[in-house]
């Protein structure tokens, strides 16, 4: 698809730069030329009009899908925005109009070359077609070290029909995450394409698919739990729903302590197991544990749900004796459980114990000076008007949207 040119049907075309004829006919050059050996695919692809404007460009494989490419504001050049598929042909028809009012097209053909080496990535969050919560972020986990991250994000692209600010963050060099600099507004409709086929990765690594995820914002569900106050107030759209009885974390220690600041509902397991073992205290450890609990929500990766805990209702809303979850009775679990989204909110206050902005979705606990500031190109960007991921996709050369593998959910 061309940014700002309509479609000129029937046009003959040739090779190379067309002729021209008189001081008022237009040049018109295409780079890549006709032919030649197979490019790399982050070649770009660039056309140039002088003496006149560009009417058309229209970039085609073998497939017949259109490249996506921007004019610039006196449509006297146009490039490509993403790199190409490896292994693909492609085919350059650009029509521009001369000061004479005369047209002249110019027909350019090339390969790219294959590529052994691929780097992948797994898509944790959101799955394609889910209602999330006003909190989601997008987490991406490469398969292998991420060297050149800029050319990366430059190739991630988000899209809503209520434009957000957003930027992206690096956490180490396999993981980055989209987050928006407000919470999503509630009943948005959004999309992520991943341009990766053809990105550069160093040392002849190249992105093996490009990645694509439609997905919707759906009601605002915002739960404040206070240590102190014994409670927990769940909103729905702004307007209180539920104030739930809750016991915390008992403290004495830093692992028996809920960590305090804005988490987000990541998983529902319905039942779980939950076990010392994550503190090194196994079978035969004095203070082992193993417990079965039901309706948890997950919200940390330091073992915290606010789930069922029968066991504990007469403390609930007076007294704190858990491990670090929120404990709640089985009908307010119930309810609660039936209620969350992924990327729901849930911010806990009241505790000695912060919660990390890398312990499971913690990112809202990092400002947003320094979240930008974990952007590879150091910016923050507005997403564009919404359009579905599919047709995202679709716009590219030839490249295969794949619905993304659920992620790891330890």
């Amino acid at each position: 698809m061309v940014a700002g040119a309509g479609m000129v049907a029937g046009a003959a075309g040739c090779s190379g730069q067309q002729a021209v004829v008189g001081r008022d006919a237009v040049h018109l050059a295409v780079s890549p030329g006709n032919g030649g050996a197979a490019l790399p695919p982050d070649s770009p692809i660039d056309v140039r009009a002088s003496t006149g404007r560009i009417a058309n460009v229209t970039v085609s494989t073998a497939k017949g899908s259109p490249v996506e490419g921007d004019m610039n504001a006196d449509r006297t050049q146009w490039k490509s925005r993403w790199t190409l598929v490896p292994g693909q042909s492609y085919t350059v028809d650009a029509t521009a109009v001369g000061k004479d009012g005369r047209t002249r097209t110019v027909r350019s053909g090339f390969t790219v070359s294959t590529v052994k080496k691929r780097f992948g990535v797994n898509v944790d969050a959101p799955f394609n077609k889910e209602t999330v919560g006003v909190g989601i972020p997008i987490v991406m986990r490469f398969d292998q070290p991420v060297k050149d991250r800029a050319a990366v994000e430059r190739a991630l692209e988000v899209r809503s029909d209520k434009p957000v600010e957003g930027a992206w963050h690096w956490f180490g060099d396999q993981e980055v995450v989209f987050r928006t600099k407000e919470y999503w507004p509630a009943h948005t409709k959004a999309s992520f394409v991943a341009h990766l086929s053809g990105v550069d990765n160093g040392k002849g690594v190249y992105g093996g698919k490009d990645y694509a995820v439609d997905f919707t914002v759906g009601d605002s569900h915002v739960a404040t739990a206070g240590e102190d106050t014994h409670k927990m107030v769940v909103k729905v759209n702004g307007r209180k729903a539920k104030t739930i009885p809750t016991s915390m974390g008992r403290g004495g220690e830093e692992k028996y302590t809920t960590t305090n600041g804005v988490h987000l509902t990541m998983q529902k397991d319905d039942p779980v197991t939950m076990t010392s073992d994550w503190e090194g205290c196994g079978p035969g450890c004095s203070g082992y544990y193993s417990l079965t609990v039901y309706k948890a929500v997950k919200i940390s990766d330091s073992g915290e749900y606010v789930h069922s805990a029968p066991w504990s209702v007469g403390d609930q809303g007076h007294d704190n004796v858990s491990h670090g979850c929120i404990n709640v009775s089985p009908s307010n679990a119930k309810w609660f459980y039936d209620l969350a989204q992924r990327g729901d909110v849930v911010t806990v206050t009241g505790t000695s114990r912060p919660l990390a902005p890398d312990n499971g979705w913690g990112f809202w606990q990092m400002g947003w000076g320094n979240w930008v500031k974990g952007s590879a190109l150091k910016r923050s960007v507005s997403t564009a008007p919404h359009m579905d991921a599919a047709t995202l996709s679709a716009q590219s050369a030839n490249r295969t949207a794949e619905k993304p593998r659920a992620g790891s959910h330890n």
